[in-house]
């Protein structure tokens, strides 16, 4: 009786321990995979703008490969600080992505006393994007045909010309052309670059250093007329325009890049997830596409290594608008 009583506890001991082996298996095979819904993409600045084009191509490539819609929804204003902030405060649940800029993430700490967010501490990395240079441009009315006539109108007349801008890295660039070519420019600022690009058309501005996405096609119409762009060599959507540094601004150089961040706080697994599927997203046709429409350029990351990148990209936006000396608003 005690034999069969024993081996009957260690029957059940047994049985016990195997049914707690398979509970994180059993867990593993009903839990969703991710994503199992749809996923929101945050994106700073106005539809049409580049950081939107990039979003909507990815948001392509995404649900194509998980079944998942996604959503870009648009939260223009206040230099990226409104859709900053509303992805701060979303649910950390990898649901929420934010779209974003250096705008956001490197240079609106340096421009602004008081952010509504932290760009670090309010954020988990997930990968870099993308990134590019812009094309000086301006109203074919204007009578500037290359940046020296700018330049030299500049001179002439201090604080006569303007420039419009919707994000930083459009600032930023306008800022620190003023600086090298020792100009006075008035700047005029924008929700978006889309909004600045209607004004320079109706000639209530002078002229907008603008991402090639938003400048090219109306480069390309006839629209506006380019003078100049800003990296260190000739896009090749516009190979007869000169760079600014081979234009008379030696050493001008200025860019910009696009990055993926989720509320701080969301699971690991979430965002290794979105960053596979992000990273896989950048080389599909749709990016492609948009990239090669942009003057732009895939640019991935690890989580980690965004971090890290962000921190560096932090540091030059912050010397470049100090040595541009313009003061935190």
């Amino acid at each position: 009786m005690n034999t069969r009583s024993n081996k009957r506890r260690q029957l059940l001991a047994t049985s016990a321990i195997a049914l707690l082996g398979l509970t994180p298996v059993l867990a593993s095979a009903q839990a969703p995979a991710f994503p199992s819904r749809p996923v929101t993409f945050v994106v700073p600045f106005a539809a049409g703008s580049a950081t939107d084009q990039l979003a909507r191509a990815l948001g392509q490539s995404l649900t194509s490969e998980t079944g998942q819609p996604v959503v870009v929804e648009n939260k223009a204003g206040a230099s990226g600080m409104i859709a900053a902030a509303a992805v701060a405060k979303a649910p950390a649940d990898g649901y929420t992505v934010l779209i974003t800029t250096n705008t956001t993430h490197a240079a609106n700490e340096h421009l602004y006393k008081k952010l509504s967010y932290d760009p670090v501490k309010d954020f988990a990395p997930i990968t870099a994007l993308g990134k590019g240079g812009q094309v000086m441009v301006v109203n074919p009315a204007s009578g500037f045909k290359t940046v020296a006539d700018v330049i030299a109108e500049a001179k002439k007349a201090p604080g006569k010309l303007s420039f419009g801008s919707g994000s930083s890295s459009s600032r930023i660039a306008g800022e620190l052309f003023q600086q090298m070519a020792g100009v006075q420019i008035l700047h005029v600022p924008y929700k978006s670059n889309p909004n600045a690009i209607t004004d320079l058309l109706g000639g209530q501005i002078n002229m907008m250093f603008a991402d090639m996405s938003t400048g090219v096609p109306q480069v390309q119409a006839d629209k506006l007329r380019a003078l100049g762009v800003t990296a260190s060599k000739r896009s090749q959507m516009l190979p007869n325009v000169p760079t600014i540094a081979e234009a008379g601004v030696a050493g001008y150089e200025m860019g910009y890049w696009f990055a993926a961040y989720s509320p701080a706080g969301t699971p690991p697994a979430a965002v290794q997830r979105l960053n596979e599927l992000l990273v896989r997203a950048t080389a599909s046709a749709s990016a492609k596409g948009f990239f090669a429409s942009s003057g732009s350029e895939a640019f991935t990351s690890t989580p980690d290594g965004l971090a890290t990148f962000q921190a560096a990209e932090t540091r030059k936006w912050g010397q470049i608008i100090k040595a541009a000396g313009i003061e935190a608003e």
